[in-house]
């Protein structure tokens, strides 16, 4: 991605109800947009996004609670990561955003609750329906890693085959340990409490909206995306060839396809 402007985002801080909620802000003049990410990640996986949309877009990218440099939760339900938003939002002055989301489906679930607050929304790879067959955690692999260890070499070893995957975003603990950017049971409990039937909160929202899906996606089948498509209305569809890590597997072909439908966007209010 060679030509894109040399900006470094300012990391900050959001005392809420479960401690501390950091996110990064890319700055600029341009109009917000809130990017989300999904689980096992954290708001850095947008850097390259946020490089791609400037000047004319400024990004904002929250460490969801349990995620990243924030703090960890007891609640994980999307009631409570929706009033993070709110909270973020409220502190920046920003009153309307448009909101992007990876896999959990927080962003429509939020624009289905706050329309006012959104003026567009971008679904990457969100299915409406999830773990409605009642079984385990698409993310129960998770449970035999571990979260900490004395030292990082300790822990990448621990983390065996995935260890490459996260080498670059562990954590160093004050007392000199080391750590992950997520608890595993953490995950778990979270993309539990995103199973079922949300077809009402997708259809909720009438605000422009784009659906990247990766056609060789685990999480949302081509059949579900083309429906979430033809259902809710002032929506469209870009479909990939990637598994379910959309913007990492192909980041030039997402950000174009992020790009192209944010110059379709009319004028903020």
């Amino acid at each position: 991605m060679s030509g894109l402007l040399p900006i470094t985002p300012v990391r900050a801080g959001l005392d809420l109800d479960y401690g501390l909620m950091s996110f990064l802000d890319f700055g600029g003049p341009g109009r917000p947009l809130l990017a989300l990410h999904g689980h096992l990640d954290q708001g850095k996986t947008w850097t390259d996004l946020a490089r791609e949309l400037a000047p004319e877009w400024r990004v904002i990218a929250p460490d969801q609670r349990g995620h990243g440099e924030s703090d960890r939760a007891t609640d994980y339900s999307r009631e409570a990561y929706i009033a993070d938003i709110i909270a973020l939002l409220d502190v920046l002055g920003l009153s309307q955003v448009v909101v992007l989301g990876h896999s959990m489906n927080t962003a429509y679930k939020f624009a289905a609750r706050y329309p006012d607050r959104v003026s567009a929304l971008i679904n990457v790879d969100a299915p409406v329906l999830g773990g409605t067959g009642g079984g385990p955690s698409a993310l129960s692999f998770v449970l035999d890693w571990p979260y900490e260890a004395s030292t990082r070499d300790a822990l990448l070893e621990g983390l065996g085959p995935v260890g490459p995957i996260f080498a670059d975003v562990l954590c160093e603990l004050p007392d000199g340990t080391w750590r992950l950017p997520f608890h595993p049971q953490d995950m778990v409990t979270s993309e539990e409490l995103g199973h079922g039937d949300h077809w009402a909160d997708w259809l909720a929202s009438d605000c422009p909206a784009l659906l990247v899906a990766g056609t060789h996606s685990q999480a949302l089948p081509s059949e579900q995306a083309h429906a979430m498509v033809e259902r809710r209305p002032n929506t469209r569809l870009v479909a990939l060839n990637t598994d379910h890590f959309v913007h990492t597997a192909d980041p030039a072909g997402f950000a174009n396809a992020v790009r192209e439908f944010l110059r379709t966007l009319g004028p903020s209010h």
